[in-house]
């Protein structure tokens, strides 16, 4: 992915933050900015960086804070899921980007939510996976607090920070399947950075349920995957009560890692929504 997006850096609230970029300098294309999430970084979107700059688009993948190779911010409430939102924002604000296509994933597709919502000029068309509208996943049920058990894990400080590295049935690499698991693991086993990429759960969990978020009005594509094992489908088909703008779903083979197992057919979903959005826009 490298040589079809550089690493780049920009400086934002005293952090060098570090993105990925298709198309440097080039203000011609329209752009996708694509959103990872927990455990993953940027290159998460390796193939759907490869498709969407072969069709003509510029597509920028930041690492969020604490992740991949951006600075690791000292306090927990930098990993607020709004202070990252803005990140974001700034960093279209650093490229001259007025608007861009969003693609998020598990918390990128949260980010995107929140982007979309709070953000909504800088916003032409909105794709989330996995996870629903944040007002939609809270009103889940308990069958959804269940299947997210391991966000409570996640929040014991210390412990599940060396637990997920080891081997245990609460490992990353046993329960959770990721399949780049050892690429994964050697990542978050690099000092510091297992519990900079669970802050984001620790400074968030409970806000982001609790508050009201606004409803998005860009056209939003939802995709949820029948393996998924974190995520109910019910919580993604019920955001449609949670955009004001058009509203597609789409029900796809796999499991949670859509972006790797399903790569290909993301790709083409993906194009025809871009392309939706922009004869809408014309």
């Amino acid at each position: 992915m490298h040589s079809i997006a550089p690493r780049r850096h920009f400086d934002h609230r005293g952090l060098t933050l570090s993105y990925l970029d298709s198309a440097p300098g080039d203000g011609t294309r329209p752009t996708v900015l694509l959103l990872h999430g927990f455990p993953d970084e940027a290159r998460l979107w390796s193939e759907q960086v490869s498709a969407l700059h072969a069709a003509g688009y510029r597509c920028i993948a930041p690492d969020t804070v604490g992740c991949g190779e951006s600075d690791i911010a000292p306090r927990l409430g930098d990993y607020r899921a709004l202070e990252i939102v803005r990140d974001h924002v700034a960093l279209l604000d650093e490229l001259g980007i007025d608007r861009a296509h969003v693609v998020g994933h598990d918390w990128g597709s949260v980010l995107a939510w929140l982007l979309a919502g709070h953000f909504p000029d800088r916003v032409r068309s909105l794709a989330v996976l996995g996870v629903g509208h944040p007002t939609a996943y809270a009103r889940a049920g308990l069958k959804q607090k269940l299947l997210a058990w391991y966000t409570y894990y996640f929040l014991l400080a210390g412990i599940s920070d060396r637990l997920l590295q080891g081997d245990s049935p609460l490992s990353l690499t046993r329960y959770f399947q990721h399949p780049r698991k050892q690429q994964v693991l050697e990542r978050l086993r690099r000092p510091g950075r297992m519990t900079a990429a669970l802050r984001i759960y620790r400074a968030n969990v409970a806000t982001i349920l609790l508050q009201k978020q606004p409803k998005p009005s860009a056209p939003t594509l939802g995709i949820w995957a029948e393996g998924d094992r974190f995520l109910l489908e019910s919580q993604m088909t019920r955001s449609a009560q949670w955009v004001d703008g058009p509203w597609r779903y789409q029900r796809f083979p796999g499991d949670h890692w859509t972006p790797i197992g399903q790569a290909e057919h993301l790709n083409e979903v993906l194009l025809k929504h871009l392309e939706l959005a922009r004869a809408a826009s014309r």
